[in-house]
C-alpha cells in the first residue's frame, strides 16, 4: 500500500491492489498456480517412484495447461492495469499515476515481468512434459 498526501496532511489517497479487481485476480491467480505446482511436485515424485503411470501424467499435462491459461489471464489482465498507471489514458481521462506513486508501479511491473516469465516457464515444461510423455508411450501406429 502507498499513500500520497494531496494539499494537507488530511487529504490522502491510497494504491493498494485490492483496489483494482484486475491486480486482485492477478495476485489469486497466481496463487493458485503456484500452489497447484507444489501439489504437481508431489504427484511427479510419486509418478517417478511408481513408474509408468501415464493417465496420471496425461491428467498433470491437461492441469499444468489449465495452469498456463490461468496465469496468463491473470498477468494479462494486470498488464491492462500497469500500463493505464504508467500512460494513463487523455480519452477517458485517467491520468498516469506512476508520477505519484513510483514504488507501487515499480513493484506492480516488476511481478508482471515475473509473472510472463512464469507463464512461459510453464509452457516450456508442458511442452517438455508432452513430448516426454510421447516419446515413452508412443501412439499404437507410430514406429518412432
Amino acid at each position: 500500500m502507498r499513500t500520497l498526501p494531496l494539499f494537507t496532511q488530511f487529504f490522502q489517497f491510497e494504491a493498494k491492489y485490492s483496489d483494482l479487481p484486475a491486480l486482485t485476480f492477478f495476485v489469486i491467480a497466481n496463487g493458485i498456480a503456484g500452489s497447484y505446482l507444489l501439489l504437481s511436485v508431489l504427484v511427479s515424485i510419486f509418478n517417478i517412484l511408481r513408474g509408468h503411470a501415464a493417465i496420471t501424467k496425461v491428467v498433470l499435462i491437461l492441469f499444468d495447461t489449465v495452469m498456463v491459461a490461468l496465469v496468463t489471464a491473470g498477468a494479462s489482465a494486470a498488464a491492462a492495469i500497469v500500463y493505464l498507471a504508467h500512460e494513463g489514458n487523455s480519452s477517458a481521462n485517467w491520468f498516469a499515476i506512476c508520477q505519484q506513486f513510483g514504488s507501487f508501479c515499480q513493484q506492480t511491473s516488476g511481478a508482471l515481468v515475473g509473472s510472463f516469465i512464469g507463464a512461459l516457464v510453464l509452457i516450456l515444461l508442458v511442452v517438455l512434459s508432452a513430448f516426454t510423455l510421447y516419446r515413452r508411450n508412443p501412439p499404437l501406429n507410430s514406429k518412432i
